[in-house]
Order: structure tokens, then C-alpha cells, then sequence
């Protein structure tokens, strides 16, 4: 090439050292390398005064250079080249800018450049001397504080620091020197001779380390802004968030929750034994061991008072009526929900997770929307990971970068884009379906991408070696770039996690039909673990999961429906098996609750309300307890009186008992969640139907059974009548035997619970259990894990698994701006933007410093800010991107077509955009802010520019999405987001608590700035209900509580009677909590359904009891014994006991744990409840009975005392 420099220069001067004020160690150009990088000479020559046009050149770029310099126009050129790559990442911060730009200045041009470098090796290059090697003495003064103004700058872009990209990642500036002083590769960028930074000055040398005045990134002039300056005097009043303390949030939680369930408990079960024991002697005036039960052995026409008439005389005549009609009222009562039926040939059930778990006022649901509507639906995420197995369980897991894993990577790719899938009818690959930013390559987030997709680079890229020098320089090295010129940040060293990022639609979606069976005879044989999902996936596993589990809910019904079948029975008298068994009439009761669900579904198929998932469970227990009571009363009644003495015994308790599971599922259906709330309201149009079909049809049945076995007739074969001797029908006269269960409770249970001791340590322990079960309640955490949602045999219980192991970043979050007015007139701009002359408290500011503490805010980056991105590509110090051509339009970068051919190796300087000039001048600009009709004229090209080299602020792709124009024109932007990263969640409680804390920052942040912000993210509309379940949940369990006590009061009239069953009701649901905590039940919607359905369930452990008690003569521990003796033989819940057993073979973990524990737990503490607290608790302080005596006039010697209702 020759010297550049234009004089002829003597030989001596090419290599001797002069260290000398006013002289270089490298002047003029001398050669170049392979790849185009230009060389300096080795001249130790005079510094020399440049031209006017060379002077102003150098003072816009390095104004500290002033009067002579050691550079030459080109050697200027090529400097103003190399640092335009890097201007874009540091501009935002015009400290760290000057700084850097002064690094390189003196470098280049200082006039006095030979008392700080020294060339220490030159290379031949065409027969001339070029530099290969030099020393750069700095002051370590200049270095700290060089480091120290860009360490925290941001790259919005990639939402991680400029240091990345500009330094390796550097820590300290001693390797942010090494860092720029390595020698690049051929093809790399960089340096082309290496720059050594001597730490030390030889004692002998004369060397005077270069030492210009350097700038705090807090400089009053120069500052940056808070996000790029932490540090900054003027941001140290903001101090990033105090880590979270769940534990101090939960103790306050703790007392509120203890205040509040507590005190409903503890005050009445301290009163009201009190109470019961001072109406001792009340109870003991009006007790008569003569008294009579109101049920005797007279006709329905023989009451003994008007009161008792009164009470009696509507389930009496209704009773009397229906055993003279039963064929009527069985025909009548079955046409309703038979024609309710029809509506199922609209039955539907609905698999959409959105439309399962989000209620239609939901304000992330509305955000979703908007989010959709202004900027564009989140793509789709089609995923793989693939991952190595541990030889042993204690052995540490193998590393997955090795050639046979890579190599098979190649294949599992190229299996996946062979994949073939049929959308309306046409035929798509992922070729045609990937999110392509930046061009035509998909952006597939994958470690092939540092080998640019292709296996043929594989050897040429240098193989492993590659691939684990592109995990440490993914950011700064050229041949780490992915094929669609975008850095690939790694992932972890025991596992490839293959992400393929899909274009989306809004209201559409697509049919993922590829299959993963050709792919794991591949991945197994090489001892890995696969695992994938597809945006379809949880909704095709829902699917199936809709039917895996029928023949086990079957199976379910079956057992219980098999119990109640023997049940009814009692214990049949061998000669008499086949006519008083009643197999018959427990499946004419099975039918009956069929008919009941199936009219509730058909009802609201027919009025276009899909079906869940979620299975429902009809009470078959009022059965039961009619059949008893039929079977309770003496023979020698005719059957309308038996009838009608059983439905005043059992009415009120059935009626109470239904309507309260009715008020409690209408409860439920107030809860936002569709899946439950559909679900809550199906079970309670079913728990009427089967109410009503219970004392109409079934009762008409029991008729038909009684008549049956009257007449002797066969079991299940009616038409088939027996002979039987006269001997057996007489033993069947007069009062029934209790049967075993009855008489272990008139023998044994109530005589046990009858001692003081036994009374004391029952309400001891229950009581105690109920305050241990609210401490315990605090602890449950909300949430739904997928894995429960899912069939324990899916393919996603893998995935989700391994996502929370090897995934190490969170989902991405978007704070949405509406309504910005960038009109300079207006203060948005500085409102929102993070670099300088920023407000401090700016949103992109207060991001930034919020990610300083992502232990409470869960944000793990500043945020890509298209807004600061704009500012600086528009800036004139970033000479390379905003420029434009003579007749005024878009002219790109120097690296871009038509600038610089693709095919070609380099680009010169020169060309079609030599004639390119900066879009602006700093005069153009007001206070480096663009005008209004300046900001409108050039965010579209901003928009539209694409990121490279020597423009990395491009916003096509990174930003493409990230603004709607629409209106713009008016100086109103409708919507634009900021994006950043969660903090990996693994858990639901992290992904509620991300929530919680992006919603609380987004609104302090607005309120403080006055601009409507809203934080959105792809999982916010699925968890917006965990935010506030825990009010959700007591709200709606108060609620059905006070139904239930209401319903009680009413219908019992007895307001001490419905205050024993409401503190039993809330035992029951507070112990049910503490079982929830202990088997790690989380607090969610369908908890929630089981928590009010609960309520409901429970009332049946409850008020038969109760109503039995009221009824009964005799003292209150006389009277407990008779309620157990009759309706706890009676009340029997081992059949629901038994179809819940079946449910832990479920393939669906949601069954195993919210229908199998839950409701296992609930009946065994039901039953503790119904039959051991509740009488002991009546025994003490139960309310008086309903009957006192009166005194009849004595017609005989005896005196003679009746009963009448109080």
C-alpha cells in the first residue's frame, strides 16, 4: 500500500522509540489484514497539524484533541468507523460516551501519543512494517472511573447492560481492557493488533500514563440518568425496594384470619355451655318420665293438640295424599326433568383454559384485549427440552454439551422441520408459521443457532469448542450471531431448552398436530430425557383428560350406589331375604338422582352454557333416612299413616338439609372462576331437582316397595309372588327392630359419650383442633399447580417439571403506556424515558432501579425501552443510524443495502451513501429532544430501520410491536410497552406474587406520574383470581354460612337450635382448612367450591341430629341418646366414604386431590363431628325440647299426660 501519510519520511524514524512530548509511536495506514481491517505504521514520527476540514472532523469527535495530532484523515475515518459500532449502546449516557470516545481519541490522534504507547511487535504485511502489538499506559485513575461511568448502562434491546456487548460482560475494568485489547480473529470485531494495559510503569522508562480528564456518570453536565447511574448523587434518595419478608406479611395475615374465624368459634362454645348448664334446673321442672313422643301408634287423624296439629298437618296430608295416588305423583314428578333432559343434545363441554379459569369481568382479561387489539397478541411458544440423565439417583447429573448431543440435536431438528400440519386446509410447516423479526430465518431460541441452524458449519465452526466459547461471548462475538443476526443467550449446562417462538393470531388458533413418537427412540438411546409442549397442548390434554377418568367415576357411583343398596335393606331375616331386600328401590333411587343431574345439565346445555370438567356429587342420604323412617314405624299402622308419621319425623330435617346444600352451591356460583361457578350452578339446580324428585318419586317408590313387600312379592322380580307363613308375618308386627347400627349407638356410642369425662375431652379435643386448624389455615398457599390440572400419565407432567428445573428466565412482562403525547409541549417524554436529562423518577427509571431488588419486585431486567432506543438513534452523536440522503429520505447504515452489498466480503467507505448526513444537527434539536412533527416524521423509520453493526438501535423487530401508530398523527400514541423479564417463578405462589407486585408498582408509578400504566404478561388473566381468593373465600364461606343459619332459623323457628348447627358448620369447614394446609391443598377456586359445598354436605351431619334432639323426650342426655338411637342409625354417610376411596385410582391428579383427600376428609370429619361433638355439645347446652307436657283430665285412676308442640 505504501504510507498514507503524503511526505516522505527518513527510515530511521519507522522504528525508533521516541518518547517525547509532541510525538507519535503510530502514524498513517499501512497495510491491511485478510479481512479488509486496516494497519497502522509503526512511525515514530512528529505530531502534525491537520487541515481546517481534518481539525473540525476531529474536534466533533474528540474534543480534548486540540492543535497538533498523530493521525492521519483516513486513520480518522477508520477510528470514527470502529467506535460508531459501539456510540449506539453508550449515547444514552453521555459520561460514559465522552469517556470512551476519549479512550480512543488519544489512542488514534493525541499529539502526544509516544508517552503512553509503545509498539512492542509489528508483522509484515506486502513488505511493510505494521503495528501487531502495542502497549497503552492509562492511569488507573482514568480506568476505574472509565469502568465505573458504563458498568450499569443499559441495552434496552436485549434488556441487559451495554457491558455486555461492548465488554464481555466485563466485572472490572481491568477485564473490560483485556477485553478491548484482545486481537480479534479474522472476520471478528475488534482490534486488529492486540493492546496490552500495563498496570505498572517501568522504574527507567519515561513513559507518563495517559491521563485526560475523565467524568463521573453523576457529572452535573454529563450525567446520566438513574437507570444507567445508579450511583448518581442526585438518584441516591431512591433507594431500590426492600426485599419482600413473606413472613412478617404473613403474621399480620395470621392475626386477621385468627381474629376473624376465632372469635366465630370461641365466643359461642364458651357461652353456650355456660348457658346450657344454667337452664339445668329449668330443663329439670318440666321433665317427665311419662311424657310421650309425638309419633304414636295412632292414626294420622289422633293429634294431641292444636299446635301440634298445626305443626304436622301439611307433611301429614301430603303423606296421606301420595299413598292414595302414588302413580300420579311418580308420573307428574318425572315429566318435568325428563323434558328438561332434551336440552342435552346441546350438551357441550368446554376445554378452553380461558374459558375455564377467567371470568368474563376480568380486568387482566380486558387488558389482554387491549394488549391484543393496539399492539399485537403474544406469539405462541412451541417448546423442547432436552435433557441428561443422572447414572444413579445420588449421582451428579452428566453434561449435555458433548458432539453426539449436539449432533443429535441436528437430527431432532431436522425431524421438526419435516413436521407437516393441516390448518384450514392447507398444509404448514414451522418454516411457514415462526416469528421471523428480523428477515426470513424463524428466531427458534436454540444452541444451533451458533451454528447458524446448519450441521455443515458444525465442523467449520470449530464444534463443541464453539459452542461453549459462544455460552461465554454470546453477546460480542460476530460468529456467535444466530442465523437471524440476534444474539442467543445460553441456557444450562445439563439441558437444551429449544424454544420456537410461532406468529399468533388474535380469536384463532392453530392445530400443533406434529407428534414427538419418531423423536424418542432417538433421545433414549442416547440416554436423554425429552420433554415438549405446545401452545395446544394444555387444551389437548383436557380433552383427553374429560374422558380418562369416566370409568373410574362409574366405578365411584357404582360402589356407592352398591351400599345404599344394602343399606335400605337393614339386615334381612333369611326366610325373608328376597322380599324385604330392596336392591329394587336403591336403584329406582339411583335413577332418580341420574334423572335429577341429567335434567340440570339439559337445562343448561339448553340455554348454551357449556359444561366443566368437574364432577358433582347428589346427596343420596335423604333416601336413607325416608326408607328408615317408613321403616321405623309400627306395622300395624296402615301405610298412609306410616307414610305420613315418617314425613313429619324426617321433613323438616330434609327440607333443611336440601335447601342449604342448594343455598350453598348458589353461593358458589357468585365465585368468578367459570369452571366453578358453572359447576356450582349446575349442582344446584341438581340438588333441587333431586330434593323434589325425593319426596314425590321416590316416596311414590317407597309406596310401591311397602306394597310389594305386603304382598310378598320377590325383590327385583315383582311379578313373582312367595308364600309366607303366618308365624313370619306376626314377628314383623309392632315397633321395628333397630338393627345392629342402632343398636350399637342406643347401646354403645351414646352410653359412652354420656360420661362427664368423655364430654370434657370430647370438646376439649375438638375444640383444641379447630384453633390448631386456624393457625394451620394461615399457611395454605393460593394457587393451582398445572400438574394437578393435568392426567398423571401426560407428556406435560415431564415438561412442566423440567421447565421449573432448567428454565432461568422468567415470562416476559410489559408495562403499556396509554395515551402518550410526545408533543414537546407535553412532559411524557421525560416521564417515561431513562437516559439523560431523564426525570429521576421516570417509569423506564423507576424499572430499572426496581430490578435492583428482584427478591420483591420479581423483575429480573431493566426494561427494552423503544422510547430511549428512539432518542439515541435520532441523536447526532450516533452518526451511523438516524441519516438520511439528499432529497431528504431514510438512508441506512453504511453496513446495510444499498450502502454495502450482502455478497460482498467488506464495505468501503463511500459508495451510493457517501452523500448521507446525520437527520439532525444539535441546533435541530431542543435540548437533544426531538420536535413534535420531528418525533412523527421519524419514528416510522426508526420503526422500519434494521439493527446492525453499525446501528444497533434499529428498531425493526425488537420494537415492531412494541407501538401502534394508529392516530399517532394527532401527537397521541393510543398504546405503547416497555418489555421486560419476571424473575423465574417455579411455583404458583411466585407467579401470584409477580402479579401482585407488578400491578402495585405499575400503580404507585402511575399515580405518581400521572399517566395510566397497566403491567401485563401472558399468565396475568389465568391468576388475576389468586389476588384477592383469600377474601374470595371468606366472603363466600360467611355467606353460606349465614344462608345455612337463616335457612335453619326459618324453618325450625328455633334460633338456639340454628346457633349449635352454625358453630358445628364452622368447626367443620375450619377443620377441614387445617387438613388442607397439612396435605398441601392449595386455596383455589375449586377449593373454594369444595369449601361452600362443604357447607351444605355438612349440614346433613348436622340437623337430622339436631332436629331428632328437638323432638325427643326426656332430659338432654336422655334426649342425645334417642336422636343417636334413631337418626344416627339412620344418617350414614360410609357409602360417600366408599365412592371417594375409588377416586385415589384417578389418573387425574385434580381428582386425587380435591375430590379424594378433600371430600375423604371432609366426611371422616362429618361424621366426628355429626356424631360424636354435636350430641355431646346438645347433651350439654341443647335447646329445650319442642314438647312440654300437659296435664289431661284423669278419666281413669291413672293420671294420664300427653305432648304438645311448644
Amino acid at each position: 500500500m505504501g504510507l498514507l501519510a503524503g511526505r516522505t519520511l527518513p527510515f530511521r524514524w519507522r522504528y525508533a522509540k521516541i518518547q517525547k512530548e509532541g510525538y507519535c509511536s503510530m502514524y498513517g495506514l499501512c497495510g491491511k489484514r485478510s479481512d479488509g481491517k486496516l494497519l497502522n505504521c509503526p512511525l515514530a514520527v512528529p505530531s502534525v497539524k491537520p487541515d481546517e476540514l481534518l481539525s473540525s472532523k476531529i474536534q466533533s469527535l474528540c474534543p480534548e484533541i486540540t492543535g497538533n495530532i498523530c493521525c492521519t484523515a483516513d486513520q480518522f475515518d477508520t477510528l470514527r468507523t470502529q467506535v460508531q459500532q459501539a456510540i449506539p449502546f453508550l449515547v444514552g449516557c453521555p459520561a460514559c460516551l465522552r469517556n470512551f470516545l476519549n479512550l480512543f481519541c488519544e489512542l488514534s490522534c493525541s499529539p502526544n501519543q509516544s508517552l503512553f504507547i509503545n509498539v512492542t511487535s509489528v508483522v509484515k504485511v506486502n513488505n511493510t512494517s505494521t503495528v501487531d502489538a502495542i502497549d497503552f499506559y492509562i492511569s488507573p485513575a482514568f480506568s476505574k472511573e472509565l469502568y465505573d461511568s458504563c458498568k450499569d448502562v443499559k441495552f434496552g434491546t436485549m434488556n441487559t447492560r451495554a457491558m455486555e456487548f461492548i465488554g464481555g460482560g466485563a466485572e472490572s475494568y481491568k477485564e473490560w481492557l483485556a477485553f478491548i485489547g484482545r486481537q480479534a480473529d479474522l472476520g471478528e470485531p475488534g482490534s486488529p493488533y492486540a493492546i496490552n494495559f500495563p498496570s505498572t510503569v517501568p522504574d527507567s522508562s519515561t513513559i507518563k500514563p495517559m491521563d485526560v480528564p475523565v467524568y463521573s456518570c453523576g457529572d452535573s453536565l454529563l450525567g446520566c440518568s438513574c437507570g444507567d447511574c445508579p450511583s448518581s448523587p442526585m438518584c441516591s434518595d431512591q433507594t431500590p425496594p426492600t426485599p419482600h419478608h413473606k413472613r412478617k406479611c404473613s403474621i399480620k395475615f395470621d392475626q386477621l384470619l385468627r381474629f376473624f374465624i376465632g372469635h366465630t368459634v370461641r365466643c359461642p362454645c364458651f357461652c353456650i355451655p355456660g348457658w346450657g348448664f344454667s337452664l339445668r334446673k329449668r330443663e329439670r321442672a318440666v321433665t317427665s318420665p311419662r311424657s310421650k313422643p309425638l309419633l304414636t301408634d295412632k292414626s294420622p287423624d289422633e293429634v294431641h293438640s292444636a299446635d301440634e296439629k298445626e305443626y304436622s298437618s301439611g307433611p301429614m296430608r301430603y303423606g296421606t295424599w301420595v299413598a292414595r295416588n302414588p302413580t300420579v305423583v311418580l308420573c307428574s314428578s318425572l315429566a318435568i326433568p325428563l323434558l328438561l333432559c332434551l336440552g342435552l343434545i346441546r350438551f357441550r363441554v368446554e376445554t378452553r383454559p380461558e374459558k375455564l379459569w377467567v371470568g368474563p369481568g376480568s380486568k387482566a382479561a380486558m387488558e389482554k384485549e387491549y394488549f391484543d387489539s393496539h399492539l399485537a397478541p403474544f406469539y405462541r411458544i412451541e417448546q423442547l427440552i432436552l435433557t441428561t440423565i443422572p447414572k444413579s439417583e445420588h449421582s451428579k447429573q452428566p453434561g449435555i454439551v458433548t458432539e453426539e448431543n449436539i449432533q443429535l440435536l441436528f437430527k431432532i431438528q431436522k425431524k421438526v422441520d419435516g413436521l407437516r400440519a393441516n390448518y384450514s386446509g392447507s398444509t404448514v410447516s414451522l418454516t411457514d408459521i415462526c416469528l421471523k423479526p428480523l428477515g426470513e430465518e424463524c428466531a427458534t431460541q436454540s444452541v444451533l443457532q451458533y451454528f447458524k441452524m446448519d450441521p455443515e458449519n458444525y465442523d467449520d465452526y470449530g464444534g463443541v469448542e464453539h459452542a461453549e466459547y459462544c455460552f461465554q461471548h454470546f453477546s460480542s462475538a460476530a460468529t456467535c450471531l444466530s442465523a437471524f443476526q440476534a444474539p442467543i443467550d445460553p441456557s444450562t449446562a445439563t439441558a437444551f431448552v429449544i424454544t420456537y417462538p410461532v406468529n399468533n393470531v388474535l380469536d384463532q388458533t392453530g392445530q400443533e398436530n406434529g407428534k414427538a413418537e419418531e423423536i424418542m427412540p432417538m433421545v433414549k438411546s442416547q440416554n436423554l430425557s425429552l420433554s415438549f409442549s405446545s401452545e395446544s397442548s394444555i387444551q389437548e390434554e383436557l380433552k383427553r383428560e374429560s374422558t380418562a377418568d369416566v370409568l373410574t367415576i362409574m366405578i365411584s357411583y357404582l360402589v356407592m350406589f352398591a351400599y345404599i343398596s344394602v343399606a335400605l335393606g337393614g339386615i334381612p331375616r333369611p326366610s325373608s331375604f328376597f322380599i324385604s331386600s330392596k336392591v329394587l328401590l336403591s336403584l329406582s333411587g339411583v335413577l332418580v338422582v341420574i334423572v335429577s343431574v341429567l335434567g340440570s345439565v339439559g337445562f343448561y346445555s339448553a340455554i348454551g352454557i357449556k359444561s366443566t370438567l368437574i364432577i358433582m356429587e347428589v346427596g343420596v342420604d335423604n333416601m336413607c333416612i325416608l326408607v328408615h323412617a317408613v321403616r321405623r314405624q309400627p306395622l300395624d299402622l296402615s301405610l298412609e299413616g306410616r307414610i305420613s308419621n315418617a314425613l313429619v319425623e324426617v321433613g323438616p330435617s330434609i327440607t333443611l338439609a336440601s335447601l342449604a346444600e342448594v343455598l350453598a352451591f348458589a353461593v358458589g356460583s357468585f365465585i368468578p372462576m367459570p369452571a366453578c361457578r358453572v359447576f356450582s350452578m349446575f349442582a344446584a339446580l341438581a340438588v333441587l331437582l333431586d330434593f323434589l324428585l325425593q319426596i314425590t318419586a321416590f316416596v311414590s317408590l317407597i309406596i310401591f316397595d311397602c306394597l310389594r313387600a305386603e304382598d310378598s312379592r320377590i325383590d327385583c322380580f315383582p311379578c313373582i309372588k312367595v308364600p309366607t307363613s303366618d308365624g313370619d308375618h306376626n314377628k314383623d308386627r309392632g315397633v321395628r327392630d333397630l338393627g345392629l347400627l342402632g343398636r350399637y349407638m342406643k347401646e354403645i356410642h351414646a352410653p359412652i359419650l354420656g360420661f362427664l369425662g368423655v364430654k370434657i375431652a370430647v370438646v376439649a379435643v375438638f375444640i383444641g383442633f379447630a384453633f390448631a386448624s386456624i393457625a394451620l389455615s394461615t399457611r395454605i398457599q393460593p394457587g393451582l399447580e398445572q400438574q394437578i390440572a393435568l392426567p398423571r400419565d401426560s407428556y406435560l407432567q415431564d415438561y412442566f417439571n423440567d421447565l421449573a428445573k432448567y428454565l432461568r428466565v422468567g415470562p416476559p412482562l410489559y408495562f403499556v403506556v396509554k395515551d402518550y403525547n410526545y408533543s414537546l409541549e407535553s412532559n411524557h417524554t421525560n416521564l417515561l424515558c431513562s437516559i439523560s436529562q431523564c426525570d429521576s423518577g421516570s417509569l423506564l427509571n423507576e424499572i430499572s432501579q426496581a430490578s435492583l431488588a428482584p427478591e420483591s419486585s420479581y423483575i429480573a431486567k431493566p426494561a427494552a425501552s423503544w422510547l430511549d432506543d428512539f432518542l439515541v438513534w435520532l441523536s447526532p452523536e450516533a452518526f451511523g443510524c438516524c441519516r438520511k440522503f439528499t432529497n431528504g429520505s431514510y438512508c441506512p447504515p453504511d453496513d446495510q443495502p444499498p450502502c454495502c452489498s450482502p455478497d460482498e466480503g467488506s464495505c468501503d467507505i463511500g459508495g451510493v451513501c457517501k452523500d448521507c448526513t446525520t437527520c439532525f444537527l444539535h441546533s435541530d434539536l431542543q435540548k437533544s429532544r426531538p420536535s413534535t412533527v420531528q418525533f412523527r416524521e421519524k419514528l416510522p423509520w426508526f420503526l422500519n430501520a434494521l439493527p446492525s453493526a453499525d446501528c444497533a438501535k434499529g428498531g425493526h423487530g425488537a420494537y415492531t410491536t412494541s407501538v401502534d401508530l394508529n392516530g399517532y398523527e394527532t401527537g397521541i400514541i393510543q398504546a405503547s410497552a416497555f418489555r421486560t423479564y419476571h424473575t423465574p417463578l417455579n411455583k404458583q405462589v411466585d407467579y401470584v406474587d409477580s402479579m401482585r407486585a407488578a400491578l402495585d408498582f405499575s400503580s404507585k408509578v402511575s399515580n405518581s406520574l400521572k399517566i395510566e400504566i397497566f403491567p401485563y404478561s401472558v399468565f396475568y388473566i389465568y391468576f388475576e383470581q389468586y389476588l384477592d381468593i383469600w377474601k374470595t373465600a371468606l366472603i363466600d364461606i360467611s355467606v353460606g354460612l349465614g344462608a345455612v343459619f337463616i335457612a335453619c332459623w326459618v324453618i325450625t323457628c328455633s334460633l338456639w337450635n340454628s346457633a349449635i348447627i352454625l358453630i358445628v358448620l364452622a368447626m367443620i369447614v375450619v377443620d377441614l382448612m387445617g387438613v388442607m394446609a397439612i396435605l398441601n391443598i392449595q386455596l383455589n377456586a375449586v377449593s373454594i367450591v369444595n369449601l361452600v359445598m362443604s357447607i351444605g354436605i355438612a349440614v346433613e351431619f348436622c340437623v337430622h341430629i339436631a332436629h331428632a334432639f328437638s323432638i325427643s323426650r326426656g332430659n338432654r342426655g336422655q334426649r342425645a341418646k334417642e336422636a343417636l338411637s334413631t337418626m344416627g342409625a339412620s344418617w350414614d354417610h360410609a357409602h360417600k366414604a366408599g365412592g371417594v376411596i375409588v377416586l385415589c385410582f384417578s389418573r387425574s391428579e385434580i381428582f386425587v386431590v380435591y375430590y379424594f383427600q378433600m371430600y375423604l376428609a371432609l366426611v371422616l370429619i362429618g361424621f366426628l363431628h355429626g356424631l360424636v361433638f354435636l350430641p355431646v355439645l346438645l347433651s350439654i347446652c341443647g335447646p329445650p325440647s319442642r314438647y312440654v307436657l300437659v296435664e289431661s283430665s284423669p278419666s281413669s285412676e291413672e293420671p294420664e299426660t300427653s305432648t304438645e308442640l311448644n
